[in-house]
């Protein structure tokens, strides 16, 4: 269905915002979004409550000043609830529209969380507490897209990440034992040992390249899909298998591949990253990446701090256990960065033991060395903590929320 105009004008409770047809298509807001891919002013009718032909105006029976906040957050990217307005009312709005929790700022997300934390699924209806979903239903390839991407949004999506997490097992267990000594000798002695576990590692692929198959064919970017690190670990991992099969293939022999066999190997190792993957299917994972990322100021000043006392203490170091006595010396410090490992493993308080002053003046300076790691390592310690917490009860919270869902779609 085409609009006749290019701008369309929302009546949201009364009140009118005029939008770029355009800008609609671009929009975070499903329900406006998927105005412009109505095929019958009955499908538009099911989204809107009344739409008027000759001033291309849409209608809406919602809360003009929530939406009016919804659109401040689309132009400013960011999105907090409208004061004097119950959270739990907002956030209906929001489902409404096509948005989710994680849209709000921090501060307003514990907030709903607190007022969620009563009994989520009792307070809204049926029809509004599943705004998200509603794009799901509309169209097939969404429905795909979010079974693969999405562990917790079906049952189907569930038992799919289940069978991933099996694969993943079962790849990186094969991987780990085909590097013991014992495994390989019995291989390379046992023909039907190799092929079984050539056929283990067949299927295993087999399953991860029609996974990342369609989850690029069922992709909303294309290319953004395959610049994420995980997609890109994905194909490295792959790749191996299939070199080596075409190499086999094509020569008939495995000297071609020998020749590469170094760099396969590498290449091959990389599905030992695939462990991350289960970062998709376990919360403490989840938690654990989210937390990196919001802290990565707090890392950095971390990584600051250990630069700037490496720097000093094994310059001191060298100083004072070799620099003073070239003959004689320390020959564990002859240089700084010799001494950089020992400070970096001073500070750490791991002490291997592999290198140690012998001075009195070194001694001193390694009592100093660990002290000042412990009192600069605790210092943003404390933020990585409070935001780790932070993190772990978002995702709880959300977490919780999909297993209402999934309990009651499974009632049904």
């Amino acid at each position: 269905m085409k609009f006749s105009s290019k701008l369309c004008i929302l009546n949201v409770g009364g009140r009118r915002f005029s939008v770029p047809a355009e800008l609609m298509k671009r929009l975070p807001l499903s329900r406006l979004s998927r105005l412009q891919r109505c095929g019958s002013e009955r499908e538009l009718l099911e989204l809107c409550d009344d739409y008027d032909r000759d001033r291309n105006e849409f209608f809406f029976d919602r809360h003009s000043e929530a939406f009016n906040f919804i659109m401040l957050y689309i132009q400013h990217g960011r999105l907090r609830f409208v004061p004097q307005m119950c959270e739990l009312s907002f956030y209906n709005e929001m489902l409404y529209w096509g948005l989710e929790s994680s849209d709000l700022q921090p501060c307003c997300q514990r907030r709903l969380d607190d007022r969620l934390s009563d009994g989520f699924v009792h307070f809204f209806p049926e029809t509004e507490q599943r705004g998200l979903e509603e794009v799901a239903q509309s169209c097939w390839m969404e429905t795909l897209r979010r079974t693969f991407e999405e562990p917790t949004s079906s049952l189907l999506a569930r038992l799919l990440a289940s069978v991933s997490v099996l694969f993943v097992v079962v790849s990186i267990g094969m991987l780990c034992a085909s590097t013991l000594p014992d495994w390989r000798g019995t291989a390379a002695d046992n023909a039907s040992v190799e092929e079984e576990m050539w056929i283990i590692e067949a299927v295993c692929i087999a399953w991860f390249s029609m996974e990342c198959l369609i989850r690029f064919l069922v992709s909303q970017d294309k290319c953004e899909f395959v610049c994420r690190p995980l997609n890109i670990i994905d194909l490295l991992a792959i790749m191996p298998y299939y070199i080596s099969v075409t190499t086999t293939m094509l020569t008939g022999e495995n000297s071609q591949l020998q020749r590469a066999g170094v760099l396969l190997r590498v290449l091959r190792m990389m599905r030992i990253f695939w462990v991350i993957k289960l970062a998709r299917h376990f919360l403490g994972l989840q938690t654990l990446g989210l937390t990196l990322r919001r802290c990565y100021r707090e890392m950095v000043m971390l990584l600051v701090f250990i630069c700037v006392a490496m720097a000093i203490f094994s310059a001191m170091a060298q100083l004072l256990e070799h620099g003073l006595d070239l003959e004689g010396g320390n020959q564990d410090y002859a240089s700084i960065p010799a001494a950089c490992w020992w400070v970096i493993i001073s500070m750490t308080t791991v002490g291997y033991g592999d290198m140690y002053p012998v001075t009195v003046a070194g001694r001193v300076l390694g009592g100093l060395c660990v002290v000042s790691g412990i009192v600069l390592l605790a210092l943003p310690i404390t933020f990585i903590y409070h935001s780790f917490v932070q993190c772990y009860y978002e995702l709880k919270v959300r977490s919780t929320r999909c297993n209402h869902r999934l309990s009651a779609e499974f009632t049904q």
